[in-house]
């Protein structure tokens, strides 16, 4: 009886006529995706918008900034809810995950008439210092003192959470953190500001290019055995320390940083709803 080779990965060593066919087979599956992507980015284009009416202004680097003046002279504008909480020492682990991808984008993304921001909830100062560390250049601002974190639902009130449910992902649903991620989109015309689209947990892993390599790998994410799907994520300045976070602002109430349960930073971890 011939013994099947394997690798370590689980997948079978067949002759290159079999992985041919095999291959082909998966390229129809792979086109087919890629199709309805298309069709789905295309009705996503096509979602009704809804006029900005607050006059939110920010706190940036070079003083106050209002939404439409982070457009930064372009009609589109991108916004990543980056979470950082008012009282955290550092900005969320899986969202820094997200953030080292942006910076490459930003020359890319103006050239097709788009900015891409960050906003976090936490003052100027922490920003600005976690920004300097991480080494990023994206534009990253303060909504410390709008209602802007709290309108597009990516911050909650102690008394949202103490209902024990919020208003997240279109959905009303537990949620261990006073913050989450997300996307939201706007446009600017003459006529000012528009809504036209967010996204929230899952929704931004569009971002992750790491991700999408890893896919490609025979081992892909292997995040199968972890306590949440981003354990394994680090600051990328702590990969050789394997420190997760700031030991002593866990993002989970009570909760020890070695012992961070799923979703305990939102971002496409153990909850991870599409």
């Amino acid at each position: 009886m011939k013994t099947v080779e394997v690798l370590p990965s689980g997948q079978k060593v067949v002759s290159r006529e079999e992985w041919l066919a095999a291959r082909v087979e998966l390229l129809k599956k792979e086109k087919e995706l890629t199709r309805l992507r298309d069709e789905q980015a295309r009705q996503r284009r096509e979602l009704p918008c809804v006029k900005v009416e607050k006059e939110y202004q920010f706190d940036g680097p070079h003083g106050p900034v209002t939404l439409a003046e982070l457009f930064g002279g372009r009609s589109q504008l991108v916004v990543y809810h980056f979470m950082f909480g008012p009282d955290w020492a550092e900005g969320c682990p899986s969202c820094s995950f997200i953030a080292d991808h942006l910076d490459g984008m930003l020359p890319h993304l103006a050239a097709r008439d788009v900015t891409l921001a960050a906003v976090s909830l936490a003052p100027l100062a922490k920003i600005e210092g976690f920004k300097q560390r991480m080494g990023w250049r994206f534009p990253w601002v303060s909504s410390f003192e709008n209602d802007f974190n709290f309108d597009y639902r990516v911050s909650f009130a102690p008394d949202d959470l103490a209902g024990g449910k919020v208003e997240y992902n279109y959905a009303r649903q537990e949620f261990p953190s006073a913050e989450a991620p997300g996307v939201s989109v706007f446009a600017k015309t003459t006529g000012g500001v528009f809504h036209t689209y967010s996204t929230f947990a899952r929704g931004g892993e569009g971002l992750l290019g790491t991700y999408t390599v890893l896919d490609m790998v025979p081992k892909g994410r292997d995040e199968a055995a972890l306590k949440f799907s981003m354990a394994w994520v680090r600051y990328h300045d702590r990969y050789d320390t394997n420190v997760f976070l700031d030991p002593t602002k866990p993002y989970w109430p009570s909760v020890a940083a070695d012992e961070v349960p799923a979703a305990a930073c939102g971002c496409g971890s153990g909850e991870a709803k599409a």
